[in-house]
């Protein structure tokens, strides 16, 4: 198979570079709209605080609804091959691979991007492929797949297993079919107002300076240009600074958003509680609710993940919010480590 190459050379020739150090290593690997992780970790990891983490690689879209099929995986491989060249091992050491990456949707998905891993690895190589927010929950879980996780990143889902393996999800569609809530979902509402407001159809509103100074454009009729020059999701979603800023200052139509968006983040996760059950027959069944991306991160005033908790407490008081310590890329690796760890030693292992 052709590698995918930036200046002529092969992406894995730099195997053949490098002297490898000895060890067998996991990698995992977080995929968004926004950017790309490779973390690669011992597999025979003596579990600590903080976990050992040999190589850390980052690069950029890897959703191929966003950026097509082509360019994700010249992604995905490169953040691969590098990840591995700074812990200076090889393909030959790697022991297992877990792939979560946004756009995974279906087992036609699953099994497309396994195939071609399959290409790129020995057939030794244990190969995992999930959707990001299958490592977003095993990151605040440390490997167990348990509880309910809401992503609000550029994009947004919402998505939940059961002890015994049973999953739902709600949201996470994409742009098109209604990622509200999402830092994307959030900006593009603020840059209809900005139209609304300034052609009449809608109230004034101080996003319409605040988002002009931002982008440094001098008119809103500037923006229709701006906006469908590059249609990338995660350029859009860069505006959010600027409507939680104009929200804290005031702005009604920037609260407006932020209190809807609230309501469409909440809905996720209701949503998925109600159809896995997991809060039991009386609704105050104890389960995880893991907290992930920058939507949900606080600031001077608007603390959008903590309104999005108290409106689930309402309905569900079981649920608990963890705020992850390690990042979604470490708890793919996670996932995989836990599915070999049993055979590396021959009895059985779990991440407590």
């Amino acid at each position: 198979m052709q590698r995918y190459t930036d200046t002529g050379r092969e992406i894995w020739d730099m195997e053949e570079c490098q002297s490898p150090r000895m060890g067998s290593v996991i990698l995992g690997v977080d995929g968004g709209a926004g950017n790309t992780v490779c973390v690669c970790i011992p597999a025979a990891m003596p579990f600590a605080d903080p976990l050992p983490v040999l190589s850390r690689a980052v690069a950029g879209c890897s959703n191929h609804n966003s950026v097509g099929e082509g360019r994700a995986r010249e992604t995905l491989e490169r953040v691969m091959a590098q990840a591995l060249l700074k812990a200076r091992r090889r393909r030959s050491n790697v022991c297992a691979v877990c792939l979560a990456v946004a756009g995974v949707n279906h087992p036609v998905d699953q099994q497309r991007m396994l195939d071609w891993l399959r290409e790129i690895f020995p057939s030794h190589v244990k190969l995992f492929v999930e959707n990001d927010a299958v490592a977003a929950l095993a990151s605040g879980t440390m490997g167990k797949l348990h509880g309910c996780v809401l992503i609000a990143g550029t994009g947004t889902i919402a998505y939940g297993f059961t002890r015994d393996g049973r999953e739902a999800r709600a949201a996470g569609a994409g742009p098109v079919l209604g990622d509200w809530g999402s830092a994307y979902g959030i900006s593009a509402q603020a840059l209809t107002a900005v139209v609304r407001a300034y052609d009449g159809r809608g109230p004034e509103t101080v996003l319409t300076n605040n988002i002009l100074d931002f982008l440094g454009l001098a008119s809103p009729d500037e923006l229709i240009g701006w906006t469908y020059e590059d249609q990338s999701w995660a350029r859009i979603a860069d505006l959010l600074p600027v409507v939680v800023e104009s929200a804290e200052a005031g702005d009604e139509v920037a609260n407006k958003i932020l209190h809807n968006s609230v309501g469409e983040l909440a809905s996720s996760v209701k949503a998925v509680v109600q159809r896995l059950e997991l809060s039991g027959e009386d609704g105050k069944d104890p389960f995880p609710l893991v907290m992930v991306g920058k939507v949900l991160m606080a600031n001077k005033r608007w603390d959008i993940g903590k309104e999005v908790i108290d409106c689930v407490t309402k309905t569900y008081p079981g649920a608990y919010p963890i705020h992850p310590k390690v990042e979604p890329a470490v708890g793919a690796a996670l996932l995989a480590w836990n599915a070999v760890a049993s055979e590396l030693d021959g009895s059985p292992r779990t991440v407590a």
